[in-house]
């Protein structure tokens, strides 16, 4: 009963996040429990545990009496924490680039990273795929060394998550940074940190631009759920 109730939770979860990736759930919205109860057709029970989880990690905001809501993450928000990841992004890629293992890093860590986004992508899973970018960004952090770079990075977490729920629903946007990733790890493996951080920080500029572009077409008005088919970042 544990492992079914478990899954439930882990159901509603994901499913609640996509809709708020996909803006199907959008900015300032009120999540009510008896809606999703009825759309997903599960008990308020993992709804309101997925909820709190959803909470914790920054896609929702709680206000006291209030309930939760979907939060509201200005483009003047983004574009500084794109510009911060930019430079942090390019520092962790120099000096993972640096490391003595760093061939096993890229072999043994990036690679299986990079094959489960090909694979999501190719599914047109784009929240799993999102999900699978944040890591190997994660990973890069991680192995760079820096422990203040990594925790300032997590504390980022929710809105680094928006910027790529995002920014992979531009056409032609995860076919490039896939090819963007493999790039990255080709200079790190060869050794050539001043590439990688070249490589990095152009990488989160592109990802930039594509979320600026898709705030301009969700400004517009137009159907970027259609556009957008299959997800892409």
């Amino acid at each position: 009963m544990t492992i079914e109730r478990r899954t439930y939770k882990e159901q509603a979860y994901r499913e609640i996040r996509r809709m708020i990736v996909d803006g199907e759930l959008a900015p300032g919205t009120k999540v009510v429990v008896r809606m999703l109860s009825e759309r997903l057709r599960l008990s308020p029970t993992p709804i309101k545990s997925a909820l709190a989880g959803l909470e914790r990690d920054g896609f929702l905001t709680t206000f006291a009496h209030r309930g939760y809501f979907v939060p509201e993450v200005a483009v003047r928000d983004m574009r500084e924490i794109y510009e911060l990841r930019e430079a942090l992004d390019g520092v962790a890629a120099r000096k993972t680039a640096t490391l003595p293992d760093v061939v096993d890093f890229v072999r043994g860590t990036l690679q299986p990273l990079y094959d489960e986004q090909r694979r999501l992508l190719e599914e047109h899973d784009g929240v799993g795929y999102s999900d699978v970018d944040i890591e190997f960004h994660r990973a890069i952090w991680h192995a760079a060394g820096n422990i203040r770079l990594v925790q300032f990075m997590d504390n980022l977490g929710g809105q680094l998550r928006f910027g790529s729920g995002s920014s992979s629903q531009v056409p032609g946007r995860t076919s490039n940074a896939l090819q963007e990733h493999a790039a990255i790890m080709e200079a790190m493996a060869q050794g050539r940190p001043a590439e990688a951080e070249r490589l990095s920080r152009e990488h989160v500029r592109r990802a930039a631009e594509a979320f600026e572009d898709r705030s301009a077409m969700t400004d517009a008005g137009l159907d970027t759920a259609q556009q957008a088919r299959p997800a892409e970042r």
